[in-house]
């Protein structure tokens, strides 16, 4: 495995390659990114895995300067999963020049982007810079941040680039906590609580497959009830699978997402669902 720091290196390395496989990361890897590498691996050659603490999608008050910074141990993890190519430029190296931002649908100043303003512009800015740089066959994102996935297929698809998206499914602890490098910053206390989240959306789908359909009342409840427990709720929301706007009364494939914060640490989580339909069992 190599360790490229400059992206003249890195288009030397891919100079030749035709089905490069990237994973973009922040790295402070974990079973869920390593999962994702191996995903790429079983599509294409040579897997590239980027890291990159992008401050473009932090915003002010968030925790870019303290985000977890492990490469050398991340390093290792990534040769024992199968990475050929490591590529860990600076900020310098990524934005040498005044930055353009990506510029993105309404949808991203909804949901997450509704907290974070400008976050989305940010993750699209630097994922369109990586596909420029290594021109990957295929690229690697985990359904973990479902807003962003949604986002960067729409992004493929508006400018046309070919590259093959792949999902990765959630990776959970045996709580069913979504692996997050952020749950670095939970206390012990916090991290015992912190499987409520995915607990609650696991309760909110099996009322809606139980035949519940007043979107908004289980939205405020399952909001309502993280707030009892000492979360402050972002946001409980329902969405279409298809678009991620509120669903129609006709629609079946659905998902449930959530944000909230533990103390300082905030946390993201959703679980995709089919509603029944009629003379089928529901798919979950």
């Amino acid at each position: 495995m190599r360790l490229l720091r400059h992206v003249a290196d890195l288009r030397l390395a891919l100079a030749a390659a035709t089905d490069t496989a990237l994973v973009a990361t922040m790295g402070n890897l974990h079973a869920g990114h390593l999962s994702l590498v191996e995903l790429a691996g079983r599509h294409g050659r040579p897997v590239l895995t980027s890291i990159f603490v992008n401050p473009l999608q932090f915003g002010a008050d968030e925790d870019f300067d303290r985000y977890p910074r492990s490469l050398e141990a991340d390093c290792r993890l990534l040769q024992a999963a199968g990475c050929d190519l490591v590529f860990a430029p600076t900020v310098q190296e990524m934005y040498p020049e005044p930055q353009t931002y990506a510029v993105l649908p309404p949808l991203a100043d909804t949901l997450c982007g509704a907290f974070r303003p400008g976050h989305f512009a940010g993750v699209c800015t630097v994922v369109l810079k990586l596909f420029n740089l290594a021109r990957p066959r295929y690229a690697v994102f985990g359904k973990k941040d479902y807003q962003q996935l949604f986002l960067l297929k729409g992004m493929v698809r508006q400018f046309n680039l070919p590259i093959v998206m792949l999902e990765g499914e959630t990776g959970r602890e045996p709580d069913g906590l979504a692996l997050s490098s952020r749950n670095a910053y939970l206390s012990a206390t916090q991290r015992a609580q912190a499987p409520q989240l995915h607990a609650t959306l696991r309760a909110l789908r099996q009322r809606l497959l139980a035949g519940e359909r007043d979107y908004t009342r289980l939205e405020t409840e399952a909001s309502e009830a993280l707030s009892r427990q000492g979360w402050r709720v972002d946001y409980v929301a329902l969405r279409s699978q298809r678009n991620l706007l509120p669903p129609a009364p006709e629609e079946k494939d659905l998902v449930v997402l959530a944000a909230a914060h533990l103390g300082r640490t905030r946390l993201i989580d959703n679980l995709e669902l089919s509603l029944p339909v009629c003379g089928r069992a529901p798919r979950v």
